[in-house]
């Protein structure tokens, strides 16, 4: 037996959520409700059950086991980055690559035909406002239900969250790097509304962090800015998303992770805390500092992108605690910088450091046209999140005014836990939105103008 209580709510020194809420609409329990802690308990019987009631990856156990199978007789062997690019075998191992695929492998099975064909009903007939319902038009889903990447993922395994939870906002998941150019018909419409105009034509632009010494304190004095936080999310290369990766891939991913990140240095050493076999005390303490991340909600759960769980995810943090990394909770790596106060310079340069060391070690899934890869298309490109909580109460009293003046610099105000919460105290949750067609350096430079400014008005009135 398992049982892990984990939690997935706000850091000491931000409140909410890595997520930003984009699945749902709704307020989602683990993004606002910083005392919502939740106990799991699960068997290793109970979770193929789980699993074989999915489609597409998700009813693939029996050739999870062969791919494993062949890849311990023929030795794993990630893609290259020209592979990911152009969105074909990049991230399957060189033994799947190699395979024979008989007509079975690459013909849809009828229980998922016949499941996809009722959700997308369902979702039709629905009053959904998720950009799935918009964009999977009755021509699109003709198009692509009978498509099956090199993984065996299905057009079900990128829309079955979306059918199963028609208050999405997005409703749609990537299994696999290649979902992207396989099932583009979709994707790119959805990834051009999100991301304001990112066209299938255009091209992210190459990674570039800049000057890292930049940005200075956006609040030396302490009055306005709470805290200050800085993440991004990545893949590793040669491996699939969540519902396409078997339990040995979870345990070896979790493996490099952890020796990676136990050679890291300065003020980024720390120590990785396996989720599973977690000692109590440690468990304890990691939810004190809000660092414990939970189980996926129902749109991660409908996505499929929690099995096997507890196992090959853990947590790594820093001794000073401003630096965390998660591995395989939604991505395969979530990597954050987070302090009290507006230093947004200090936090910048640790999360560069640390991108940067742990790429020498871990090659990252990227694609020349979209950018760095992660599970949901909303978190692609530069995967930049820089975010601030700020105390501005003039200016509260003016709420347009703030959101106007966020929207000039394309920052989005939020509450203090995250979307549709309130601003406890004063405090709201400001961060960069666009995170496609631009650097990472100018993705968080528009962060600092924008709050340099909402402090520069603050001080105005």
């Amino acid at each position: 037996m398992v049982a892990q209580t984990v939690r997935r709510d706000q850091y000491p020194t931000h409140y909410h959520a890595t997520r930003s809420n984009i699945q749902s609409q709704r307020t989602s329990n683990y993004n606002n409700d910083p005392l919502h802690t939740t106990t799991h308990t699960t068997t290793q019987q109970q979770q193929p059950q789980l699993h074989s009631k999915m489609g597409g990856c998700a009813s693939k156990d029996k050739k999870d086991s062969k791919v494993v199978e062949n890849e311990t007789a023929a030795g794993t062997g990630g893609g290259t980055d020209a592979e990911a690019a152009n969105g074909g075998e990049g991230c399957v191992s060189n033994s799947m690559v190699f395979l024979s695929r008989n007509k079975s492998d690459t013909m849809v099975d009828a229980a998922v035909m016949e499941k996809m064909e009722a959700g997308f009903a369902k979702l039709a007939a629905s009053d959904s406002k998720s950009l799935l319902k918009k964009y999977l038009t009755k021509e699109v889903f003709d198009a692509l239900k009978n498509k099956k990447t090199s993984f065996g993922s299905t057009l079900l395994d990128c829309v079955q969250s979306g059918f199963e939870n028609p208050d999405s906002g997005v409703g749609i998941y990537a299994p696999d790097a290649e979902a992207y150019s396989l099932f583009a018909d979709l994707f790119d419409p959805i990834i051009e509304d999100y991301h304001k105009g990112f066209k299938k034509t255009d091209k992210h632009p190459a990674s570039d962090f800049g000057d890292v010494n930049a940005f200075g304190n956006v609040d030396p004095t302490g009055e306005f800015v709470v805290s200050t936080r800085v993440r991004c999310g990545r893949s590793m290369e040669g491996y699939p998303f969540n519902p396409c990766l078997t339990e040995a891939q979870y345990k070896e991913m979790e493996g490099k992770v952890s020796t990676t990140l136990s050679g890291l240095e300065g003020e980024l050493k720390g120590k990785f805390y396996p989720l599973t076999g977690m000692d109590k005390a440690v468990q304890q303490q990691l939810i004190d500092d809000h660092f414990l991340f939970k189980e996926g909600d129902r749109f991660l759960q409908a996505a499929n992108a929690c099995r096997y769980w507890p196992s090959g995810r853990g947590i790594y943090h820093n001794d000073n605690k401003t630096f965390l990394v998660w591995c395989n909770e939604e991505d395969h790596l979530r990597i954050i910088s987070m302090q009290m106060g507006g230093d947004l310079g200090q936090v910048y340069r640790r999360l560069v450091t640390a991108v940067n060391d742990i790429e020498k070690r871990i090659p990252f899934s990227h694609h020349d046209r979209l950018g760095f890869l992660t599970f949901c298309p909303t978190n692609l490109g530069t995967t930049i999140r820089a975010s601030v909580h700020i105390k501005v109460p003039k200016l509260a009293k003016d709420y347009a005014k703030l959101e106007a003046t966020a929207d000039k610099y394309n920052l989005q105000v939020r509450g203090t836990r995250g979307e549709h919460s309130e601003a406890e105290g004063g405090i709201y949750d400001i961060s960069n939105k666009r995170r496609m067609g631009l650097t990472e350096f100018q993705a968080v430079k528009e962060m600092y103008d924008g709050i340099s400014e909402i402090i520069k008005i603050e001080k105005s009135l």
